[in-house]
């Protein structure tokens, strides 16, 4: 059975007074009180009309804003044996400070998480470090390498959520059907990161006019997209659940769109990076940007924000993938792909896309909890007798990404320096307090 995990904290005892309250799911817009008792929300009143029992802290929230705090479906939290660039504990820190309060951890470790036992040791070792709940996806093939399946079930049964072997695409369609067909059985979503190396080949980054001008081999768009129409038909064949990872292009927009309008059940992520910025950036040659897949075209980045809007892409995913210094501190060429991006996220967009009108406030909520959702887990929700899951964010303070370091142990943002408005001043992570910003205080009733 599939399992969310953490370290054991005292339940949360506290009365939040005042805060404006926002919750497309549940309805509520308005300004309230929310009293936690026992990590549970308890009740929700007008402002002034809660008291803080004598056990709880208060917390004086006027003029912030409280939400269902965010679930990521993938990020890289590098546990086991690549401790230098993130552990459990560093990574769900860097999670709670973003205002995440669930995070799902990809496979892609050292061994690879491709056998029953492996993944127990991490889930074993979340419930000793994590501060906010992490799943984990298993391996679809053993070792990442795209030849035999693991042993999918067994994995199911030591918690996994699903399947992928993100950061290598499965190449084979005869492997991806048996997959599919494994996982109507065992259940579980099989999420791909969608490339064809014949045609991606040794591109590190967009192939467009702005790698012909600076001289760095391109990967076109079609490596990803015609993945995505090819798996798009598997699962519609084999009746089963894909779930594709960070989009990136217009074709991937329109070949997801075309699969879900068909009846096929597939879903997409995107990035923050990728909406926020495009193969333009590039021409810095900051390591931090190179991602995969790569920072496309401004047309394409428009295509994704537009989909984003529709519904077409159903969650926002950080893809979080921290490297230390050293290993980005290269030419461009030879530094590995990803971004970290767990404590930008929300800010990144509420700056970029709300305040500017792109996006409502609401749609960007409702994306940054849709992961629980199409991993079949419970959605982040502000009512009463839910588990308090709840992030508290002053949208007026404006911050510079990475002006005082990160609490990851990695600071290869993409992000970094964009300055920024809207702060995580508490968060909430199944009914404990996984995150205080350091300047901000709680009271004693």
């Amino acid at each position: 059975m599939s399992v969310l995990v953490a370290a054991p904290r005292p339940p949360a005892e506290l009365l939040v007074r005042g805060a404006r309250v926002l919750d497309p799911r549940t309805g509520l817009d308005g300004n309230h009180d929310v009293l936690v008792r026992d990590g549970e929300i308890a009740a929700i009143g007008a402002p002034g009309t809660l008291e803080a029992p004598p056990d709880a802290q208060t917390v004086e929230a006027a003029g912030k804003h409280l939400f269902a705090a965010f679930v990521d479906p993938h990020v890289h939290l590098r546990t086991p044996g690549q401790e230098h660039k993130e552990d459990l504990e560093t990574g769900t820190r860097a999670a709670a400070a973003g205002g995440y309060c669930a995070v799902v951890a990809m496979p892609n470790t050292d061994p690879v998480l491709d056998a029953p036992g492996v993944l127990r040791g991490l889930l074993e070792q979340a419930r000793l470090d994590a501060r906010v709940p992490i799943g984990v996806f298993g391996a679809i093939s053993e070792g990442l390498a795209g030849e035999r399946l693991t042993e999918m079930a067994g994995m199911r049964e030591a918690g996994a959520l699903g399947f992928t072997d993100d950061g290598k695409p499965v190449v084979s369609a005869g492997l991806l059907r048996r997959a599919l067909r494994y996982q109507r059985m065992c259940g579980g979503v099989i999420a791909l990161h969608e490339e064809d190396p014949a045609l991606s080949g040794a591109g590190v980054m967009h192939e467009g006019i702005v790698s012909t001008r600076i001289g760095l081999e391109g990967v076109p768009s079609i490596s990803e997209s015609t993945m995505i129409a090819r798996d798009a038909l598997i699962a519609e064949h084999e009746r089963a659940r894909v779930h594709f990872q960070h989009l990136s292009a217009r074709g991937s927009v329109e070949a997801l769109a075309a699969a879900r309008a068909r009846g096929a059940n597939v879903s997409g992520e995107v990035t923050p990076h990728h909406l926020l910025l495009t193969d333009e950036h590039v021409r810095s040659l900051d390591t931090s940007l190179k991602v995969n897949p790569p920072l496309r075209t401004e047309d394409d980045r428009q295509a994704l924000i537009e989909a984003l809007r529709d519904g077409t892409i159903e969650c926002i995913a950080t893809d979080h993938a921290p490297h230390a210094r050293e290993e980005k501190d290269v030419p461009f060429e030879q530094a590995p792909s990803g971004s970290t991006g767990l404590e930008s996220a929300f800010a990144a967009l509420h700056t970029q896309l709300v305040l500017p009108g792109i996006l409502t406030l609401a749609v960007l909520l409702e994306r940054l909890t849709a992961g629980a959702r199409l991993l079949g887990l419970p959605v982040p929700a502000v009512e009463v007798g839910a588990p308090a899951n709840l992030c508290l964010i002053d949208l007026d303070a404006r911050w510079r990404i990475g002006e005082s370091g990160y609490e990851s142990r990695s600071a290869n943002c993409a992000l970094a320096g964009l300055e920024v408005s809207g702060r995580v001043l508490l968060t909430l992570a199944d009914g404990v307090v996984a995150y205080r910003e350091r300047a901000f205080a709680l009271s004693a009733a």
